[in-house]
């Protein structure tokens, strides 16, 4: 039985030599005598995609044999080699002429005998172009302010909060020298100041994003966007206006005038520091000349007297002529078509005012919100506070939009 058992062992023993000397030679003889040698593997890579082209970074290997990189992309049918001519921490490599896709890319390192390492891919790497960049818009104003005027002279531009790959807005505008100045508003802020800015120019902008954090391209808006039109009230000077009197008009009475709205005073005044109507039934309306032609009146604030007769329910026209007796109107101001008249002549309703308090205080509002010139006022009172038939007012001030 021992004399078995060491057969049995003999033979699977030299069975086991020869199987392995089987497969060193076959080894050898599939490698055409050669022994396969591997250099070092690239690591983890880095995409930075770009406008057309992306880069590509990887750390260095430990390998020193190692010459050269080579990049495939295409399923192989396109490739970059990069040389190693000094030992360095990163290799990185731009790859230009792409198309706008996504794309996936094979990475070997390679010696001087031509050994190389095994591949490392890079899949899903989004390389960015014309599509991208028609997608992208200009940075939205603040569409509720979109400036402010300061009283430096200078104007300050609000801005909506910037999508996060936004990198800058280009501002141009026009200084009071004439003077063109660009300014670039950076992706983090949300206003920027216009020193000296020149009132009646246009302000342009263009903004630039990025389409990931890590690209290595900007990329900008095709075309600039004109701002809305930037302009400040200048109040118009009351020491212009003048008193006229057309037919139907009602006039000042009680020892008043219409100059005292106009005298620059501040709140409800008491008598006889207002004007007061003569006793008339109401509509009724009275007109003033501003002295000069505003082309785009767009403010206007009313003060009432410091006691009754205010008017709550108000119409704000205007016109701008240079015979304003032929503006006058035939019909009162009672007649249904006075409105119709009023038109017919050239006026412009700017504003009907309609007041939910007791007409004192004084009361700021826009008036029509289109250029406009105008140079005559007639306000028509519709109803007032005390119910009678007459106008108290202590003040009115109009804004001219530049």
């Amino acid at each position: 039985m021992k004399k078995i058992i060491y057969i049995i062992f003999s033979c699977l023993a030299l069975a086991a030599v020869y199987s392995c000397n089987k497969q060193v030679t076959d080894f050898k003889e599939f490698y055409n005598d050669h022994e396969i040698v591997y250099t070092g593997a690239v690591g983890n890579v880095t995409t930075h995609p770009g406008n057309l082209r992306v880069e590509l970074k990887w750390k260095s290997s430990t390998d020193p044999s190692i010459t050269k990189y080579v990049v495939y992309w295409n399923n192989r049918a396109d490739s970059q080699v990069v040389n190693i001519t000094a030992k360095t921490d990163s290799v990185s490599t731009i790859i230009n002429g792409l198309n706008e896709f996504v794309y996936s890319f094979v990475i070997y390192s390679q010696d001087g005998k031509g050994n190389r390492s095994i591949s490392k891919e890079v899949n899903n790497v989004k390389v960015y172009g014309p599509i991208y960049n028609s997608t992208l818009l200009n940075r939205a104003y603040d569409g509720n302010t979109p400036f402010v005027n300061l009283t430096t002279g200078a104007v300050r531009l609000n801005f909506t909060n910037a999508d996060t790959i936004n990198i800058a807005t280009e501002i141009r505008y026009t200084k009071t020298s004439g003077e063109n100045v660009t300014l670039n508003l950076s992706g983090d802020s949300s206003s920027i100041l216009l020193p000296d800015f020149k009132y009646g120019t246009d302000v342009t902008y263009k903004s630039s994003y990025i389409p990931e954090r890590s690209s290595i391209d900007v990329f900008q808006v095709a075309d600039y966007s004109t701002y809305p039109t930037i302009f400040r009230l200048v109040q118009c000077p009351k020491s212009l206006f003048k008193a006229i009197s057309l037919p139907n008009d009602v006039h000042a009475d009680f020892g008043t005038s219409l100059e005292k709205m106009w005298d620059g005073s501040v709140g409800p005044q008491g008598y006889p520091n207002i004007f007061h109507s003569n006793e008339a039934r109401l509509p009724h309306h009275f007109t003033f000349d501003l002295g000069a032609v505003y082309n785009y009146l767009a403010q206007v604030e009313e003060t009432g007297r410091d006691q009754s007769h205010n008017p709550l329910d108000f119409e704000i026209w205007g016109i701008a002529t240079d015979n304003i007796n032929a503006a006058a109107t035939n019909l009162p101001s009672t007649d249904a078509g006075w409105k119709d008249e009023m038109v017919a002549k050239g006026w412009t309703l700017l504003k009907e005012v309609v007041r939910t308090d007791d007409g004192k205080a004084a009361y700021k509002t826009d008036l029509l919100s289109s250029p406009h010139p105008v140079r005559y006022i007639r306000i028509r009172v519709k109803t007032n506070f005390s119910g009678e038939n007459y106008s108290n007012i202590s003040e009115f001030t109009f804004w001219n939009r530049e």
